[in-house]
């Protein structure tokens, strides 16, 4: 993004993912663009990750994956923050549901992203329930009554996801993410522990994975590519109805629906958050 920005108002974004590397799969590009524009981004995980492997666990796995985040998270100039929850563990229960509301207290986004509460991971659902939970209690001043109450409930959105079951995803909001791939490349290459390591391993491929770091950057670039480049396909019809023309060209893209829990997403607030990562079509 230049400097000629067509936003008055400086927006903040906060991202909540389950594990360490969430946000910067489902979010990584977008955080970017907002990020380039001079708007606040910050991303949590509500997990510390510590069972996302099948060799090493535990305390040294957390510190692993914290530190991974923090790096992918530096690469963008935003803030990361790691929950010591246990991977696996994590359960919708008041006292988590206070930790989140403090949170979103203490960062006063003016939009949240998290997953939806439909997905195969419990982690994944239970921190969809947990933030989902805190809305509106944000803004109700004796609950969790020493950290100060919002004015106004966020706007919140969902992550892209592929379930189908009981309701599909089905955007609201779709960016062309295809200016900084090369970058979320790059963030998701700084999780070592998952990109080359975990997910591979409970894919079956880990003998696919080369051993060079260069080859290994480059393997990796031709996984998120082809997965980026699909969602932007399932997502085609939003982004021609943003970009106009130029959306049946776009090659990559991540997208948001919008959770009917939160503030509604008014043309205004619309142009807030998203104006600067849609360029002219």
């Amino acid at each position: 993004m230049n400097a000629e920005s067509r936003l008055t108002k400086q927006a903040r974004i906060l991202v909540f993912g389950a594990h360490p590397d969430d946000c910067e799969f489902k979010a990584g590009g977008s955080a970017a663009l907002w990020a380039a524009a001079g708007h606040t981004v910050k991303f949590v995980s509500m997990t510390n990750g510590d069972t996302g492997h099948f060799d090493i666990g535990g305390g040294p796995l957390a510190w692993r994956r914290q530190a991974e985040a923090r790096s992918a998270a530096e690469l963008i100039g935003i803030e990361s923050q790691v929950l010591d929850y246990h991977n696996g563990e994590l359960t919708p229960d008041l006292h988590i549901r206070k930790h989140v509301i403090r949170i979103i207290r203490e960062f006063n986004p003016d939009l949240i992203l998290t997953h939806r509460p439909n997905d195969y991971h419990p982690d994944h659902r239970y921190t969809s329930q947990l933030v989902q939970d805190a809305a509106y209690i944000v803004t109700v001043p004796n609950m969790v009554a020493l950290t100060s109450a919002l004015k106004t409930n966020p706007t919140f959105a969902f992550l892209h996801d592929d379930f189908t079951r009981p309701y599909p995803f089905s955007p609201d909001v779709a960016i062309d993410i295809t200016p900084v791939i090369e970058t979320k490349v790059h963030m998701l290459h700084q999780h070592a522990s998952q990109m080359y390591e975990w997910l591979p391993y409970n894919r079956g491929v880990l003998e696919q994975v080369p051993s060079e770091e260069s080859e290994r950057l480059e393997w990796l670039q031709t996984q998120v590519r082809e997965r980026f480049r699909r969602d932007a396909d399932r997502c085609r019809q939003q982004l021609i109805e943003t970009y106009g023309e130029r959306g049946r060209s776009i090659e990559y893209a991540e997208s948001f629906e919008i959770c009917e829990l939160g503030s509604p997403l008014t043309d205004e607030k619309r142009d807030t958050l998203f104006g600067d990562l849609i360029s002219p079509a």
